[in-house]
């Protein structure tokens, strides 16, 4: 079988409102983004795995109004707005931690709206700063469970969709019965299927995802 030159291009990965698939293990998060008026102290941290879709609800949340920052990429002076999200808090590194706590206490102390995500509670932050790790530990979290089956469904469509593919529902039952039920599986047998498609020749079919199941062990 004759082997094709691949390249990694981009997923343009689609994060609209309408993108956003509802089920028991977000429904609790996605509620809570609509109302960010009763969050105590207007702050919230949303935890979960990578790709529990914590950026897509960041993303509904900040809106055209809002600012997303990551950890890594705490500004020294506070944007100029009432919403902001900052990402990934989990791997905030030691020199943002002082501009972090500025930016919290700019916040509250403007009435404005703080969204956190992190793929740990806060109270795992590795903060050395006393106060803004006693600031964070205050903050009401809530989790996004591993995915139950109508989710899983979703995610590994959606998955697809955002590489402009359009498999058969008979593979995704297919597939949805047979991996791990967490996001990281769903993500790495999709980015597995597209490789080996697209490098060999083949369309996406359940043989191909049974073969690549079962050599996965």
């Amino acid at each position: 079988m004759s082997t094709q030159m691949t390249f990694d291009w981009p997923v343009g990965v689609s994060l609209g409102a309408e993108d956003f698939f509802v089920s028991d293990a977000n429904a609790q998060a996605y509620a809570m983004v609509q109302t960010p008026a009763t969050w105590p102290e207007r702050k919230l941290v949303i935890v979960g795995p990578a790709g529990a879709g914590k950026t897509h609800l960041a993303r509904i949340f900040a809106g055209d109004t809002g600012v997303v920052i990551a950890a890594d990429a705490v500004p020294d002076m506070p944007p100029a707005t009432g919403i902001v999200v900052v990402e990934d808090m989990h791997a905030l590194p030691p020199d943002a931690t002082e501009r972090m706590f500025h930016l919290h206490n700019h916040l509250r102390n403007t009435g404005s709206t703080l969204l956190m995500t992190a793929q740990t509670p806060p109270s795992r932050w590795p903060i050395a700063l006393p106060d803004l790790a006693s600031r964070m530990q205050a903050t009401t979290a809530i989790t996004i469970s591993d995915p139950d089956d109508a989710l899983l469904a979703a995610l590994i469509m959606k998955l697809f969709a955002d590489r402009q593919m359009r498999p058969a529902p008979a593979l995704i039952a297919y597939l949805s019965r047979r991996i791990e039920r967490s996001f990281f599986a769903a993500r790495d047998i999709v980015e597995m299927l597209d490789e080996v498609s697209l490098r060999e020749g083949v369309p996406i079919t359940r043989a191909l995802a049974a073969r690549l199941l079962d050599k996965d062990g």
